[in-house]
């Protein structure tokens, strides 16, 4: 929010000051949590008391990074769980029994868990080195179609590219400029190839398979579509507040006169972000669940995500009805209603809306995610989003009005300076 609000300030000196002196900025759906289970030995700082065998990186990640939107600080032994799956390698695994013990041949390293703890650990700050092993793991198992599969050597995926790429982006790596293979090929070459293009049915076009099937063929996936369109943004999970008014008109994919297939990263983001709006809108603007036998439920998860690629865009219309759809209805979500990956991604998407995260629909998020955990450090009191927007005033009239003065003193200077030319005459 700042940053937009900073370009109007920065645009007003930039008049003022020509007039003076021409001379002179993935994800994959929830795992779920299993049977509760007894703690591990090193799992103090774990957020959530469910089996952390399958999740444990991912939730903690999530978890991390949702708290520091919302101004908490959290628990330096929440880190440190986090920081201490690392292997040597620089990979994460999605949890280890006994973090004091050292990876073994045994423990599965995965691109997702890896990517999801970069992009907590290089925001938290503080453990430059463990992101720099962990981006140059990364690298080291990209797949020579550019992109990652969700173990190292398996096949590409669009959620696990997508997820890679927020890491690179949040680290300041280009993922244009990170390439594999003979063809050099990039993370957004992987993913476009798993875009549906002109030759598609109609109400197909622009969205993610997340692979193709046996026969090489592609399905839309929203699941798939939500962290594609977020990453060909590029963003990871944390995404910049859409300003109040903010409404970028969403583009469907143009088929004819030779445009439609561009293989261009935001092009293909803007396709991906019209048919996740198309479906949204059929479902009273919610996602519903591709699981076999849940068909008829709806997906709370990739709704979050989906939230998270339009705001992304600036689709602030889209996005906003989609969050006020989870406003009314995260309390169905049963299942993982106090599951800290869950509450993460709905604090998460309301960040990302402008959206206060401590009365959505009634519930203070930050609360009960930080009731899952243990106590956090500090907490910011919150202010509203009129205290801050009156603060950004203020510091934008502020700043013209020190150019201003800047002005008016290089005028006297100047109306001194002739006055002194000529008496010398």
């Amino acid at each position: 929010m700042f940053l937009r609000r900073s370009a109007a300030a920065l645009a007003a000196t930039t008049v003022l000051c020509a007039v003076a002196a021409p001379l002179a900025a993935a994800s994959p759906v929830t795992a779920p949590g299993g049977a509760p289970a007894a703690a591990g030995k090193g799992d103090a700082g774990l957020y959530g008391e469910a089996d952390p065998t399958y999740d444990g990186v991912w939730r903690q990640s999530l978890a991390l990074l949702a708290q520091d939107t919302a101004g908490v600080t959290p628990a330096k032994k929440s880190v440190g769980w986090l920081a201490a799956q690392q292997c040597d390698d620089g990979s994460f695994a999605s949890y280890r029994a006994d973090p004091g013990a050292p990876c073994g041949k045994k423990t599965v390293a995965d691109t997702n868990a890896t990517a999801a703890a970069v992009q907590a650990l290089s925001v938290l700050g503080g453990h430059g080195d463990a992101v720099g092993k962990a981006v140059d793991w990364l690298k080291s198992v990209q797949n020579d179609d550019g992109g990652w599969g969700y173990n190292p050597g398996s096949p590409s995926d669009a959620n696990s590219v997508s997820v890679v790429i927020g890491a690179l982006e949040q680290t300041g790596q280009d993922p244009e400029r990170t390439t594999a293979g003979k063809k050099d090929a990039t993370p957004y070459d992987a993913l476009l190839g798993l875009r549906l293009g002109c030759d598609a049915k109609a109400g197909e076009r622009g969205a993610f398979a997340y692979q193709p099937d046996k026969k090489g063929a592609l399905a839309p996936n929203t699941d798939a579509t939500a962290a594609a369109t977020l990453a060909g943004e590029g963003d990871g999970f944390v995404v910049e507040p859409l300003e109040k008014d903010e409404n970028e008109a969403v583009e469907a994919l143009a088929c004819g006169g030779g445009g439609g297939d561009r293989k261009d990263p935001e092009d293909a983001a803007e396709a991906g972000a019209a048919y996740l709006t198309g479906v949204l809108k059929k479902n009273d603007w919610h996602l519903m669940s591709a699981l076999p036998g849940s068909e008829d439920q709806p997906d709370y998860g990739n709704t979050a995500d989906a939230v998270l690629a339009l705001a992304a865009g600036g689709h602030g219309d889209a996005a906003r009805s989609t969050v006020g759809w989870l406003e009314k209805h995260h309390g169905d979500w049963d299942k993982h209603a106090s599951s800290p990956a869950a509450l993460g991604q709905l604090v998460l998407a309301a960040h990302a809306t402008g959206t206060d995260p401590r009365d959505f629909g009634g519930t203070d998020l930050v609360k009960r995610l930080n009731a899952t955990g243990p106590e956090p450090a500090a907490v910011e009191e919150p202010k509203s989003r009129a205290e801050e927007e009156k603060e950004d005033e203020g510091d934008t009239v502020t700043l013209v009005s020190t150019v201003a003065a800047f002005l008016v003193a290089g005028i006297g200077i100047g109306i001194l300076l002739s006055g002194r030319g000529k008496r010398k005459q």
